[in-house]
């Protein structure tokens, strides 16, 4: 299983990106995908999960700004992220737990690789 992100890129403060992650290879069903962000210097940071039903959560400092959704049918996750602050500026990486062998086997955890977005002031 691979996944792929996309979307980031050079923005100004208060401005807005759409980020998209989609995943590929042998899957039989996606449980759960995520969001993560690094900065430099700075641990992995988790801000946002969306299950397979659709309930999503958010870290506190990105709830109100950003969005996850995703389309099941495209195994495709979505980040809408508005009024952007410098100090989201980040390296993002998807994140899935994905069923890709037969129950009873647990899920297996993906990482994609990151994409950069950086806000100016």
């Amino acid at each position: 299983v691979q996944l792929q992100a996309s979307g980031g890129g050079l923005v100004q403060a208060g401005g807005s990106l759409r980020l998209s992650c989609a995943a590929s290879g042998s899957i039989i069903s996606i449980v759960s995908m995520g969001w993560y962000r690094q900065a430099p210097g700075k641990p992995r940071e988790w801000i946002t999960t969306i299950t397979r039903g659709g309930t999503a959560t958010y870290a506190d400092s990105v709830k109100g700004r950003f969005t996850i959704s995703r389309d099941n049918a495209r195994n495709t996750m979505y980040l809408q992220m508005n009024s952007l602050k410098p100090e989201d500026t980040a390296a993002y990486y998807c994140n899935a737990n994905v069923q890709d062998r037969i129950w009873p086997v647990a899920p297996t955890n993906y990482w994609g690789q990151g994409t950069q977005v950086t806000v100016s002031s």
